[in-house]
């Protein structure tokens, strides 16, 4: 992958947007360039579906006029004066906020460090091709499997620059490449499908495109014959794949917007219990390699690893600038750019690893459900009432059986969290990553 950024070129582009901003009335100001490139190939059944290739550099100029802001977004090479002119008369008919501002200079990062988080490695399309056609291959090669939804692979980079009229400039960038493929098997009403996919920063991390096939092959020929469960309460273990939704319905229940706005049901619970003991969370921005990590924020604020929960104590919030000031708080660099906004996010979060295996939560168990996928929009992040269709596979006397399809599971989230038993298999190639989970007490609604 060729140079990823035009280094003098884009603090060129920023210092002048932030500059223009000065100069039309703002009394501060930001900048930013969001730079992406990708390309991607899609296959099925041998043949290629699709070729696409992407590329762009969007610019964003925010301004501030007292405690009123405005932004406004457009493509490089705008011109810059008559953004920042569009910028300011936004702003000066805007609502005044009075949380609103840069951060405060003591917050930002005074060095950049490299956390390796771009692979150079030139990825063509003949080559993602190749991939993508291996990977079904393989999959389509399982006995069992009839068809083939599709399989892809892609290479592409991510990157950023930021500037600010208090001094601060600085920029990263982020390579991505992954290789995924969905199958079918079965015939008719029969038929069930599954998929399996790896996403990694560096190329040679990626898992190896025919060994991803079989993975999807036989997790979807293991799911014929699925049958209901019978209804009532149930120890529900979870997936790793499942289980990083339930990650993320914790990373957005503490999200510092959501308190804010009060609509997350943990918005009253800091330095409280709202997770079992064996459960800690760790939110790491700075780690090197990491899927999500940054060496700074949105605003420029240098994010610290954080324990966002203890041994099942809240510790902290998600929180931007603006947030933490409405929270009556100070920032921990976790605002990011969503369009020309700044929102709280988490960055590598994860669910730690505790001391058991899943063949130890599977083998304690008389009976129980394995869940392998949820769906449905079941879950109220006010309430934290919590109800998903799923499928999986049924526990009995300590062993895997036959599989499940077509009931729903359901809990409160808060007392899921207070429940929850995590176990030692944590994979930390996702940026919302989490073991399997063990959570007694849900509800099973199915024959």
């Amino acid at each position: 992958m060729s140079e990823p950024m035009n280094t003098e070129k884009l603090v060129d582009t920023v210092s002048a947007l932030v500059e223009a901003g000065r100069r039309a009335g703002a009394e501060v100001a930001d900048a930013v360039v969001v730079r992406s490139r990708s390309t991607s190939v899609s296959v099925r059944l041998g043949k290629v579906e699709s070729t696409d290739a992407s590329e762009s550099d969007n610019i964003s100029l925010r301004v501030f006029v007292g405690k009123r802001v405005a932004s406004v977004s457009a493509t490089a090479g705008a011109d810059a004066a008559a953004l920042a002119e569009r910028a300011v008369a936004m702003a000066k008919a805007s609502p005044e906020d009075p949380h609103q501002g840069l951060a405060d200079e003591e917050f930002l990062a005074r060095q950049v460090p490299d956390l390796d988080l771009f692979d150079a490695t030139e990825i063509g399309a003949d080559r993602l091709r190749a991939d993508a056609l291996a990977a079904e291959e393989a999959a389509l090669a399982v006995e069992g499997v009839t068809n083939s939804s599709g399989a892809g692979a892609s290479a592409g980079l991510g990157g950023l620059m930021l500037a600010t009229s208090s001094g601060f400039v600085g920029q990263y960038v982020a390579s991505r490449f992954s290789r995924s493929v969905s199958v079918v098997a079965g015939e008719g009403t029969a038929m069930e499908r599954d998929y399996e996919f790896s996403s990694r920063l560096h190329f040679a991390d990626l898992e190896d495109a025919a060994a991803i096939g079989r993975k999807a092959g036989e997790r979807t020929v293991r799911r014929l014959g699925a049958r209901k469960a019978k209804s009532g309460p149930v120890t529900v273990v979870y997936d790793p794949r499942v289980a990083r939704g339930i990650a993320g319905h914790l990373a957005g229940a503490i999200n510092g917007a959501s308190v804010a706005r009060k609509t997350s049901f943990l918005r009253d619970s800091m330095g409280k219990k709202v997770a079992n003991a064996a459960v800690t969370v760790t939110d790491e921005p700075r780690r090197v390699r990491g899927p999500s990590s940054r060496p700074f924020d949105g605003e420029g604020v240098a994010g610290l690893p954080l324990v966002m929960v203890d041994k099942g104590v809240l510790g902290h919030w998600l929180l931007s600038t603006a947030v933490a000031r409405e929270l009556g708080l100070e920032t921990n660099g976790r605002g990011v750019r969503s369009g020309s906004s700044i929102t709280p996010s988490s960055t590598n979060f994860a669910i730690e690893p505790g001391e058991a295996t899943p063949e130890d939560f599977i083998g304690a168990l008389k009976s129980g459900f394995y869940v392998t996928e949820v769906f449905g929009q079941g879950v109220n992040m006010v309430t934290g009432e919590y109800s998903r269709g799923a499928s999986g596979f049924w526990i009995e006397n300590g062993q895997i059986t036959y599989p499940v399809s077509e009931v729903t599971i359901a809990a409160n989230l808060k007392d899921m969290f207070l429940n929850m038993i995590p176990a030692n298999d944590i994979d930390r190639h996702f940026g919302t990553a989490a073991p399997t989970l063990l959570i007694e007490g849900m509800t099973l609604a199915g024959s």
